[in-house]
Order: C-alpha cells, then sequence, then structure tokens
C-alpha cells in the first residue's frame, strides 16, 4: 500500500438546496457506470441541468435516463469529447478496464480533462490510475461518497475528494449537486483511505445494531420501538434512521447494498489496517460474520439480513412487524 502524500485537510463545501445549476453547467460531463449509485448520482446532475452523456456495459440500465436529458451513447470512447467524466463502477479491475481497455475512455487522441471516480476500490490500484491518467495527462480525483442510492436521490450524499486541487476547483460545481456538500483532504490517494475506514465502520455499525436490536426483542422490546428509542438518542444517525425500515419490516428485497460488496469493503479495511499497524478486532469480527453471509448465498439481498441471522443464532424466530416508520430521507 502507498503511503498518502498529503495530511492536508481543507475546504468543506456546502451545497445548496436546490440542484438548479445557474452558471455552473457550462461543461460536457459524461458518466460511466448505471448501477444503484452511478444511475441516482447521474440523475442528480441531469436534474441540475447538466448536459451529460452515459454509458453502462447493458445500456438498457442506462436507456431510461434519456427521458431525462441523457444521451447514451453504445461507446465509451463516444465520452472522451467531455470535459470531465465520472466513474462509479464494482472494482479496480473495472476501473482499468473502462479507461485503458480496448476501446477505453483514455486509449484515444481526444480525451477528457478530468476524470472523476467514486467507486470504491482499493488505495493501491487507484494510485496505479493515478500514474497512468497523469502520464496521459489527464487530472484524476477520487471522489468516494457517504450514502447508498436512496441518500443520492433525496440529495443528502456526502462527498470526500483528492488529488490535484485545480481539478478539484473545476468539480466542485458539479460534486455539490450530488447533495450536502464536499470535503478536500489532500492530494493523491487520501480519499481511498477515507472510505475504506468509511465503509469498515459502516459494517461495524450494522453488525452492532443487529446484536443489539435482537437483544432487545428477545427481551421483549418490539423492533420497531427500539430502534425508534435509538434514533431519538445519542447514538442515533442517518445510518441507523435509513435502515430502521428494513430491520422493521425484514424487507431485504430492497436492495441498497449486498453482503459480498460490504465484504469486499471490510477485507479493504482490514488490509489497510495490517499496512498501517493498527489493530481492529471490532472490523475482524464482523468481517467474519459478512463473509459467513457470503457463504451461506446471500447475493441479491440487502446486507442487513445480517439481522435474520444474529436472531436465528439466539434462538429467535423474528417476522415483519408490518410497520410504516420513518427512513429519514422524507420517505
Amino acid at each position: 500500500m502507498k503511503s498518502a502524500k498529503s495530511t492536508e485537510v481543507s475546504k468543506v463545501s456546502k451545497a445548496a438546496k436546490s440542484t438548479k445549476p445557474a452558471a455552473k453547467a457550462k461543461h460536457k460531463l459524461g458518466w460511466i457506470g448505471m448501477g444503484r449509485m452511478g444511475y441516482a448520482m447521474a440523475s442528480r446532475l441531469l436534474d441540475g441541468g447538466c448536459d451529460v452523456s452515459v454509458w453502462n456495459r447493458t445500456q438498457a440500465k442506462a436507456e431510461p435516463l434519456a427521458a431525462h436529458g441523457a444521451k447514451v451513447v453504445s461507446r465509451i470512447s463516444e465520452l472522451s469529447g467531455c470535459d470531465i467524466v465520472f466513474t462509479m463502477v464494482s472494482t479496480t479491475d473495472d476501473l482499468k478496464q473502462v479507461l485503458f481497455g480496448k476501446g477505453g475512455l483514455l486509449t484515444g487522441k481526444r480525451k477528457p480533462r478530468a476524470v472523476i471516480d467514486n467507486s470504491s476500490i482499493s488505495e493501491e490500484g487507484s494510485a496505479e490510475i493515478r500514474a497512468e491518467c497523469e502520464r496521459l495527462k489527464v487530472a484524476y480525483l477520487c471522489a468516494p461518497v457517504s450514502g447508498n442510492a436512496k441518500v443520492a436521490k433525496a440529495g443528502l450524499l456526502w462527498v470526500v475528494v483528492s488529488g490535484p486541487k485545480a481539478a478539484f476547483t473545476l468539480a466542485e460545481p458539479y460534486l455539490a449537486m450530488f447533495g450536502r456538500g464536499s470535503t478536500y483532504v489532500g492530494e493523491g490517494e487520501l480519499a481511498r483511505i477515507w472510505k475504506i475506514a468509511h465503509n469498515t465502520m459502516f459494517g461495524v455499525i450494522i453488525q452492532s445494531l443487529c446484536e443489539i436490536t435482537v437483544m432487545a426483542e428477545k427481551a421483549g422490546i418490539p423492533r420497531h420501538v427500539f430502534l425508534d428509542s435509538i434514533n431519538n438518542s445519542v447514538l442515533g444517525s442517518m445510518y441507523t434512521r435509513y435502515k430502521t425500515p428494513v430491520l422493521t419490516n425484514l424487507t431485504f428485497d430492497q436492495v441498497t447494498f449486498t453482503p459480498k460488496l460490504l465484504l469486499k469493503d471490510m477485507d479493504l479495511g482490514m488490509g489497510a489496517a495490517k499496512h498501517y499497524g493498527v489493530p481492529m478486532p471490532a472490523a475482524a469480527a464482523t468481517r467474519e460474520s459478512v463473509s459467513a453471509l457470503v457463504g451461506r448465498g446471500y447475493d441479491d439481498v440487502d446486507f442487513a439480513i445480517l439481522l435474520k441471522e444474529i436472531a436465528t443464532a439466539s434462538g429467535l424466530k423474528i417476522k415483519s412487524e408490518n410497520k410504516k416508520v420513518p427512513d429519514g430521507l422524507g420517505h
């Protein structure tokens, strides 16, 4: 793992409540990756009146955005004329492929001014991609986000960015359209470290939340009552609030994040802990719990299925409480 180039923590920008761009939307934007997050974030740019062209490996997933003003392209190379191209893909290898593989974004004569990657990938892989982008004279920003597709749709994401400060200044008006604002943490891959830390904590919190919820229910407190009390306590957060409906009603088919993706991020967290010499026993235990979910074949469900597994291990048979509870996102 490469060490971070800078420890500078600087500008925090607050996004306006409206996504109307005024004079901001003066650049041609491209978007690669139409998963749940990519679709929701690209939609925010379109709602802000931006000129956005989109590509996805399965084009049908991108086509609904055409009704909102997006130009759906069939080849990645068609985005090379954009000023800024955002990427939101699953793995480091996926990002390398769309940028440098056959027909990739940066393989032709024309190239965008900047690539902004919102994916969750490794620090080492990101550093390799940065070196190649620098060789090609293309600015590269790491810009992972806090929040899921529902949070993106509600305009409540937070973006953390690292890379060339000039590129951040160029991109900041568009990053602001994703939600509440952004934090610039410095050069290099520092935003990757932030995202790894964020998602490791993400896993530890859901593990703890599911454990205490099962304990409270087994003692006799209804789940929705217990979760409401946690949400209104000093421990409550946007995260605990937006997970409350699925934990109350066991709607694990409403997927925000899968166990497999969480396991990938927990592995990145444990790798970073080993590299920097930081013991993380709570994260290590959570990693094994999430690994067990993946081993049991939970692929296309929300990672909150962890609640059911902990309940089963506790001898508690849980069922939906069929309660309409708020998610804290206006839904």
